[in-house]
Formats: C-alpha cells, structure tokens, sequence
C-alpha cells in the first residue's frame, strides 16, 4: 500500500496549544541564536492581541507536533510578526509561506490596515517568502541583528491590507 499522498497534502494551520509551546520553543531553539524559553511563549500567548499559528500535518495517521509556528500581535489597526520559524527539517516545503498566508487571512478579516515585519537583510529565502506575498521594505535599521550572517542589517517590511 502506498502513502504517497501522506507526504504531499499541505499542512493544516491554527491557533497554538498550550501543549504546543515545548514543541514551538524547540524549533525556534533550531531556527536562532537567541533562543526564547516556554515560559516566554506562554506569556506571549497570553497576552491580548497576540496570536500563534502552528502548522500541522494533515493527515490523521502523522504527528500533531508542529512543523512551524508564527507569532503574530496586532495593535490598533496594525500587526507585526514577532517571529516565524519552520523546523529546520522541514524547510523548503512551502510550509513558511501558508503560516504567513493564514496570518494575512486573518488580519484581513479583523480589518487590519497593515502588517509589519523585520527581516535580516541577508535571509535570502525570507526576503524571497516576503516579497513574493507582496511586502515592500519601508526602512532598515543598521547593526540590528548582532548574529547575522551579513553586516546585521535589518530590513522593516510592510504589507498593506486594505
């Protein structure tokens, strides 16, 4: 019998579990230098305004644990993305661009104006992920990440929702 579908179906995503928080605190143990603890996640979590997204197989025989996750918090009419990481397994799968794409979806439903970002300038593969869903750089903060692969340049991103 073959499960060949099993490896193709795209992820599923929603809102992050208590339970997920060990699993989210890994990956971005996995995906950056500074690493954030559970109990960080969890008061992120808690706080109003602010949104985890996991990303999840979607077949009922695969794990539940997460393959990605992104925080999202929105303020007024504005949003900005604290941080998006996918296991670094499971990159290159387009796993990144739906957890965006299911942010964008919402914000746009809770009639968001805008949604910013901050990207190291020498993240290639993000740049590529923010520009194909239609971010602009809007300005840059020099020596803003000190564990970049470049010069530390940030780039501040920004996508118009209305």
């Amino acid at each position: 019998m073959s499960f060949w579908w099993f490896w193709t179906q795209p992820p599923v995503i929603e809102e992050a579990l208590d339970e997920d928080l060990p699993k989210i605190a890994e990956i971005h143990d996995l995906s950056f230098k500074h690493n954030w603890n559970i109990e960080e996640f969890a008061r992120m979590k808690a706080q109003d305004g602010t949104t985890i997204l996991v990303a999840r197989r979607s077949s009922p025989y695969g794990t539940r644990a997460p393959l990605g996750f992104l925080v999202v918090r929105t303020v007024a009419d504005e949003a900005e993305v604290i941080t998006i990481a996918v296991h670094p397994r499971q990159r290159g799968r387009g796993i990144g661009k739906k957890l965006m794409e299911a942010a964008l979806f919402r914000l746009y439903g809770e009639r968001c104006q805008s949604l910013f970002l901050e990207v190291d300038a020498a993240n290639e593969s993000a740049l590529l992920l923010y520009r194909g869903l239609g971010f602009r750089e809007v300005g840059k903060r020099k020596g803003y990440y000190g564990d970049s692969g470049g010069d530390g340049t940030a780039l501040v991103m920004r996508i118009d929702l209305r």
